[in-house]
């Protein structure tokens, strides 16, 4: 039984045995105890002077006798104020190492069909544009939660939710029948996405200049942004498009495959995927139909205009329009549908929408409507909200084409990369395959482990040259640790050296213990970070862990060890060290590199 386990339920059993109380192990807690301090892990007593009418360290002391006396691994205790310090046996921790260096589930734990199934959706990239950097930080936090929940027993389905129509994607269209002049990615040279992404940015200074000219004219500049001819032009495109035009239609067929190859591009360089695509063209319907059934049950309402409108003021929001005058949808009305089709497809659990903090008014909605409209699933909705990603020089804008576009960054990542690496110059003697490949991973670890080590809920601050280091709290760093204890390893196995056997003639040092017990949390960091949705608790812990072994290698030999023993047991502590590294880093979807 885990040795936290043990002194929960210890300490439960002896308040009922001192002080005639019942307290559930599980509203017990401890925690490691700090390095200034003698001891292992740590009870907090205050919560127990209620039940005990004593002093904190009288209650505290009567607490460690009787641990001490009824758990033979609990081998002495202090007591600083109300805090009592519980040691353990170095056996204890000795067990602990042996039975994890060769779990290659330690941490995980395994999904039965009977778990629960969560699903989550991220990436939600418009087909008017490449993804940029706000979109790495989702698709990077995304795919992790849905590892780190995967990790936590649950059954997950990954899902994307393509915006490929409405007017945003009609702008694109427009420019590039205006101007074009049948260029294509093939003809071009460009990536689809790119290409369409630049007459997204084409149309947004056709715009300004028509509106400008009109308002030069005398028409104020409400009147000019909706006069301006490409503007009238991109929304009869739009409803020509509802009204399935063919030449429009195939003209967004033919533009939105463009875009979709170029994701499916960046997708895969940056190792996310997905397990089912939704379209809002065609949920959008479904939602439409569901806008409209409201009305006909008295739950929405149809103003004079067309418009259709849900009243919202009594449950605290606002009045929230669901279809334009003309009939068309808006995101909210993709959005239930979407919902619709998903419980439909999937018996979910939980549903859980990565989307920026900027929509969180909208998932209160959505959440209020789908309860409205009769699905008992709609208040259960997460909406795991995320801040922005930030330059030093600013927001990033799209139309004006003031974005970090993902693949450029991702190529500029593996280039400093390649420069840093060559620097150090340590990878010499391998192939230029294995160079890029090691290049690859750094950078890719590198941008992912910058990223994820942030708090999710704040806005953070992207610095390339930053996240490269090889030194502190960055992905090299750790990455670089990890290679390190690999190529102890193989020096090991080059010189025959056999570890797999259980060591018991060890008394660890106080290092060696330190980095015992920071291994041993990882199983409670995986559970912190499912109930946080924060992958940021698996990057920090990370951190923490290699920081503890490299003091540890600092402090003693490993391979130049003359006690076997105490070898086998150092390669011990090493490869599993490697391990839970390994681990942590695959929640964050970083690959782990054998040779840095």
């Amino acid at each position: 039984m885990n040795i936290d386990l043990q002194i929960r339920n210890g300490v439960s059993a002896a308040l009922k045995a001192l002080y005639s109380e019942v307290l559930n192990p599980d509203n017990i807690q401890t925690q490691l105890t700090r390095k200034e301090f003698d001891g292992d892990l740590t009870v907090v007593v205050f919560p127990f002077l209620r039940f005990s009418k004593k002093s904190p360290e009288q209650t505290a002391s009567e607490i460690g006798d009787y641990l001490v006396n009824e758990i033979d691994l609990i081998v002495g205790f202090n007591v600083v104020k109300g805090f009592l310090n519980i040691v353990v046996s170095p056996n204890y921790w000795l067990e602990v190492l042996y039975a994890n260096f060769t779990d290659s589930n330690f941490g995980f734990t395994k999904s039965t069909d009977d778990s629960p199934l969560v699903m989550v959706e991220y990436s939600s990239p418009n087909t008017n544009k490449p993804l940029h950097l706000g979109h790495i930080r989702n698709n990077l936090l995304g795919y992790s939660v849905s590892e780190i929940l995967k990790a936590n027993g649950n059954r997950v389905v990954k899902t994307n939710i393509v915006n490929d129509r409405g007017i945003h994607i009609c702008k694109s269209m427009y420019a590039w029948l205006k101007s074009g002049k049948n260029e294509t990615p093939e003809n071009s040279g460009k990536k689809g996405d790119h290409l369409v992404g630049e007459y997204y940015v084409q149309f947004d200074k056709l715009y300004k200049q028509e509106v400008a000219g009109l308002m030069e004219k005398g028409m104020s500049k409400e009147e000019a942004e909706a006069n301006a001819p490409s503007m009238k032009g991109a929304r009869e495109m739009l409803l020509k498009w509802e009204d399935n035009d063919t030449e429009v239609r195939e003209l967004w067929q033919k533009m939105n495959s463009w875009v979709y190859s170029g994701f499916d591009v960046t997708y895969k360089k940056l190792g996310v995927d997905f397990d089912k695509i939704y379209y809002e063209s065609e949920t959008y319907t479904v939602g439409r139909d569901e806008a409209l059934r409201g009305v006909e049950e008295g739950i929405f309402e149809k103003h004079d205009d067309g418009s259709v409108w849900a009243n919202l003021e009594n449950d605290g929001l606002d009045q929230k329009i669901l279809l334009r005058s003309d009939g068309t949808s808006v995101y909210m009305t993709q959005d239930i549908g979407t919902a619709k089709l998903r419980y439909n497809d999937y018996d979910i659990s939980k549903m859980v929408y990565v989307v920026g903090n900027e929509q969180n008014y909208h998932f209160q909605v959505l959440s209020v409507l789908l309860d409205k409209l009769g699905y008992e699933w709609g208040k259960g909705l997460f909406h795991f909200s995320y801040g922005m990603v930030e330059l030093p020089h600013g927001k990033m804008k799209s139309r004006e084409g003031t974005v970090v576009d993902a693949d450029d960054l991702v190529e500029g990542m593996i280039e400093v990369s390649k420069k840093t690496s060559e620097e150090l110059g340590k990878l010499d003697e391998y192939s230029e395959q294995e160079k890029n490949e090691i290049y690859r991973k750094i950078a890719l670890g590198a941008l992912k482990y910058f990223i994820l080590k942030v708090d999710p809920k704040k806005t953070m601050l992207f610095n390339p040259e930053e996240s490269i280091d090889f030194n502190g709290n960055t992905g090299p760093f750790v990455l670089y640790t990890y290679a390190r204890i690999q190529s102890i390893l193989r020096k090991a196995r080059e010189t025959n050296i056999e570890w797999s056997d259980k060591v018991n003639n060890v008394k660890p040092e106080a290092k060696e213990l330190e980095l015992i017990k920071k291994i041993n949390t990882f199983p409670e960091v995986v559970s912190d970070a499912a109930n946080n949705f924060s992958p940021a608790v698996v990057a920090n812990y990370c951190y923490d862990l290699v920081k503890e072994f490299n003091q540890f290698y600092h402090e003693f030999s490993i391979l130049k060890e003359e006690n076997d023993d105490i070898m086998k047991f150092r390669l011990q502590l090493a490869q599993t060290t490697a391990l839970v590294i390994a681990h942590a880093m695959s929640l964050l979807g970083i690959e782990c590199p054998e040779r840095m």
